[in-house]
């Protein structure tokens, strides 16, 4: 059987893992992508892409190729949300600063989320930003850690003093988490599956030993790990994709109450969910819920 040769991607891939220490999850998304604009470049120029070549795009071919991953181009199906549209251009200047050596990628600024009221993050941004931030560490086990408490903060809608105290107890995980909140009150969240396996993939990382009565998420020199670690990689992340200053780990708590109550959720059950101590406190989604269906209408209604 004849070898296969490797591509740039394939290439790039094997510097991510090799020389950046970049975790699994990583490497696989950024390999996607250099081989998504590698496929979309031999399209849009005609000819066969090598590293010369690439030493010499430009911002126009950048221009087209997000066009095309936003949906404008013909047959490109569901476009990316800005967030997503951000983190592949970060992405693909990644490529390209590894691709072109001494030639530097042309600069493009990224798309831009509107500030102003806040809104719920979309589960697209949502996952975005989490993987941002994972992708940014060069230890794949912290870049698993971050992954697993960004979700737990959207996927159960914990908040971020809640998440870092947990205890290794919790481990082995099951179908939902007991968590200690505010005034000591405790409560049973649900955990769906792909936050589980977040979690029991950074335990099974974790180079520090997870005794019963120790912290489950820990900083990089074994303590606790703190909220202000987590706080600041949220903050450079949404500044690489282009989000609101309102894109706080608690945000993400805040799209997990709004999306629960956009889909039919009861108040009262979100009430308990939240850890909130009275109803009026969960109250507050069903205006927020509001203003995002009004805009969802002037956006989709003719006479909007």
């Amino acid at each position: 059987m004849l070898d296969v040769p490797l591509t740039l991607a394939d290439h790039y891939a094997i510097h991510l893992a090799r020389d950046r220490r970049r975790s699994e999850h990583t490497v696989r998304a950024y390999r996607a992508t250099a081989a998504r604009l590698l496929a979309f470049l031999s399209e849009h120029w005609g000819e066969e892409v090598d590293r010369a070549r690439l030493a010499r795009i430009e911002a126009t071919d950048l221009r087209a190729y997000l066009a095309r991953r936003r949906g404008a181009g013909v047959g490109s199906g569901a476009g990316l949300g800005n967030a997503s549209a951000a983190r592949e251009l970060s992405a693909v200047r990644g490529f390209l600063d590894w691709a072109g050596g001494t030639a530097t990628a042309p600069r493009l600024r990224g798309p831009r989320v509107r500030k102003g009221v806040p809104r719920p993050i979309g589960p697209g941004e949502a996952v975005a930003l989490a993987s941002d931030v994972a992708e940014d560490s060069d230890e794949p086990w912290v870049a698993a850690r971050d992954w697993a408490v960004l979700l737990l903060l959207y996927g159960a809608g914990l908040r971020i003093g809640e998440a870092v105290t947990l205890l290794s107890g919790v481990l082995p995980l099951g179908d939902t988490l007991r968590v200690t909140g505010k005034r000591g009150k405790t409560r049973v969240v649900p955990l769906l599956a792909d936050v589980r396996a977040a979690i029991e993939r950074y335990a099974a990382l974790c180079p520090w030993p997870l005794a019963a009565q120790a912290p489950l998420f820990r900083g990089v020199k074994g303590g606790a790990l703190s909220p202000g670690v987590v706080r600041l990689k949220v903050r450079g992340a949404r500044a690489r994709l282009g989000l609101g200053e309102r894109t706080t780990p608690h945000a993400l708590r805040h799209s997990f109450a709004t999306h629960l109550l956009g889909r039919g959720a009861d108040l009262r059950a979100l009430q308990e969910l939240l850890g909130h101590a009275s109803l009026s406190s969960t109250q507050v989604y069903t205006a927020v819920d509001a203003a995002h269906l009004l805009d969802v209408y002037r956006a989709a209604h003719p006479r909007g």
